[in-house]
């Protein structure tokens, strides 16, 4: 009777699936707190862009908004003084539907006025319907350093000309008008600066066309450049964190020959270095800061579920971060931003089936109100439970991963989807709520999505282990994961499909044609299949440091000609669905079409879904909507409308 019930609750809940409902925008993206906690900052999904909006914190009335005009997209911005905002823009360059950072950098105050672009290109002409002021146009891109608290009319920024390899400047804008003055020019190119907090800029960290970081460091404006890492010589990345109150102490996330990186305390005046926090698994995933400053106190670590730790466990952060966590159990708790008095935090909530929660907390009355809810259509309890493994690769290494599982599935003998991430290098599958995974998992599949060696997030070893290993070590721990799924009882042998994006194309294709038993189908999506294109087209080898990339990390032209998809055709014996966008830089639509054509040639049954205006990965609602109700069509026939035991 019970494994009834359990089918039954599966089957209702797969045939209630709602592509629409996870493809919908938010009501709101990012939400922020201004330092003074008068006011509230939000971007706003529209129909063809994002707008930003300030609401008086008091009675949420909207005291100011921003847009700019069809396919122009609010994509960053920060309070950088009590009353006004920096926003960074994104928009669709030519036929293409993705939004791309444009560099440029507007102002807006919090009652609407001072509306205007501080620095960028699309400058020279007032745009119409608008009341942004016009400024000079500047081939260049700028980011904010920093927004130096105290100095309401000053921010630091960075300056780069639009070159491959770039050497970036950093310079001081008045945030009124955007005029700027020098102060110092990176020693190293494609860098990014760290201010401490003075507001001096004290680290750069870049990298040349050979790919190898460098660390730089001066004491103060007068100082020169001293390089004090060079990832050549010493075999590791270091990265600046932040500084300790009184700017004498400086935060490193530091890489090890073994294990998982060490956040360390870096005393400026003697080169000494102190471990602070290091897990014995999981590298630090996002640095903790005290309340109404930038000074690091802690990090979030994700070794299956997140969790925080802390320089000193009782300071006055680690006291608020632990009864915070005891008054949301079950989710994780991030403070995304606070007032500069430290009195006014707003807090997010999230968890593997919640999007998440925003909370006022004021640290004086102890008490938290809610703002508002990420994607609020969904209910927490109908999702399914996103539960971390670990296994034993078949050379002895430990794999970790997630699976999730259908709600009110028992876990045994079920339909399952194996998910590979795309990147592949440095990028890792989190703990959270993942809309993708939940479709899934709402269809009646377990999901199963293993951080195959390459990863991030376990060390520099582990990720270096993947390295020139595609269809290799790589692919053999996504079989072996599948392999463990199903020795556990978890997956049903004779109802498992592979599906991936990018890299996780790569790995679907490549599954099914090194394993032709193992896998009922296979999905590919926005996908690279013929490695030596890769040295052809795409972005990534047009730039010097693109094509040390593919060398280091793939391998050379020769010799990864033998384990593309494409060279495989004929190995595959299960149905494929390819889909690819015509706009994709990164793995241009040729992968997907040759792909196509060589498994027609194979007699292999393929579906295609190709829109020549999309990028790498598919932007406008229409085209998701298509592509997932697809999708879930294709497992369907592959795999059966329910994942049930």
């Amino acid at each position: 009777m019970a494994i009834l019930a359990c089918s039954a609750i599966a089957l209702q809940a797969q045939a209630k699936v709602d592509v629409g409902s996870f493809i919908r925008d938010d009501d709101f993206g990012d939400i922020t707190i201004s330092p003074s906690g008068e006011y509230y900052a939000a971007t706003v999904p529209l129909e063809d862009r994002t707008g930003l909006v300030v609401m008086r914190r008091s009675d949420l009335t909207i005291t100011a908004s921003i847009t700019m005009g069809k396919n122009s997209h609010v994509e960053e911005f920060t309070w950088v003084s009590p009353t006004r905002l920096i926003i960074g823009m994104s928009m669709k360059f030519g036929s293409e539907d993705t939004p791309h950072l444009t560099g440029e950098l507007y102002g807006m105050n919090a009652d609407g006025s001072g509306k205007g672009l501080l620095v960028g290109q699309r400058a020279q002409v007032q745009r119409a319907g608008t009341r942004i002021q016009p400024a000079k146009t500047q081939d260049v891109v700028a980011t904010l350093i920093d927004s130096l608290k105290g100095e309401d009319d000053k921010v630091i920024v960075g300056i780069s000309p639009f070159v491959d390899d770039p050497v970036t400047r950093a310079e001081r804008m008045d945030v009124r008008n955007g005029r700027r003055t020098p102060i110092t020019r990176a020693p190293v190119r494609n860098a990014s600066f760290m201010t401490d907090n003075a507001g001096v800029v004290r680290f750069a960290l870049g990298a040349a066309s050979d790919n190898s970081n460098e660390l730089y460091y001066r004491a103060n404006d007068d100082s020169d450049w001293k390089l004090i890492n060079d990832e050549a010589v010493s075999g590791r990345l270091d990265i600046p964190l932040g500084f300790s109150a009184d700017d004498k102490i400086a935060y490193l996330q530091v890489e090890r020959n073994a294990g998982p990186d060490a956040i360390v305390a870096y005393d400026t005046a003697t080169g000494a270095q102190k471990e602070l926090l290091r897990d014995a698994v999981v590298d630090p995933y996002a640095i903790l800061y005290g309340l109404g400053n930038r000074v690091p106190v802690g990090a979030k670590y994700m070794q299956g579920k997140p969790r925080s730790m802390f320089f000193d466990e009782k300071s006055p952060e680690a006291r608020l971060y632990r009864s915070l966590e005891s008054a949301f159990p079950g989710e994780s708790v991030h403070i995304t931003s606070s007032t500069d008095d430290g009195r006014l935090a707003l807090v997010q909530t999230y968890s593997d089936r919640n999007p998440g929660d925003f909370y006022l907390f004021d640290t004086a009355s102890k008490k938290a109100s809610h703002v508002s809810s990420r994607r609020k259509w969904f209910d927490p309890d109908e999702m399914g439970a996103m539960k971390p493994f670990e296994f034993k690769a078949r050379d002895g290494t430990t794999v970790h991963g997630y699976l999730t599982l259908p709600p009110g599935s028992s876990g045994k003998n079920l339909a399952t989807i194996v998910l590979p991430h795309g990147g592949p290098f440095g990028i890792q599958d989190y703990w959270g709520f993942d809309g993708d995974t939940q479709m899934l998992a709402m269809a009646g599949y377990a999901v199963l999505q293993p951080n195959f060696r390459g990863s991030g997030g376990y060390g520099r070893h582990f990720k270096v282990m993947g390295a020139r290993q595609w269809g290799g070590s790589m692919q053999d721990d996504v079989t072996d994961a599948t392999r463990w799924a199903i020795e556990s009882g978890i997956a049903d042998p004779s109802r498992i499909c592979i599906y991936g994006a990018s890299y996780g194309a790569f790995a679907a294709l490549s599954g099914v044609a090194k394993e032709p038993g193992l896998y009922r189908c296979a999905v590919g999506y926005i996908g690279v299949y013929d490695l030596p294109m890769l040295f052809k087209l795409g972005d990534t080898q047009e730039s010097k440091s693109g094509e040390t990339y593919l060398l280091d990390w793939i391998g050379d032209a020769k010799s990864v000609a033998a384990v593309s998809p494409t060279n495989m055709a004929d190995r595959i014996k299960t149905p494929v669905f390819l889909a690819a966008g015509g706009e994709d830089d990164r793995a241009p639509i040729a992968h997907s079409r040759l792909m196509e054509r060589r498994l027609i040639a194979a007699g292999v049954p393929v579906e295609t879904l190709y829109f020549d205006t999309e990028g790498h990965g598919f932007y406008t609602e229409p085209h998701r909507r298509e592509f997932y109700e697809k999708l879930l069509a294709f497992f369907d026939r592959n795999l059966g409308a329910s994942g049930s035991d």
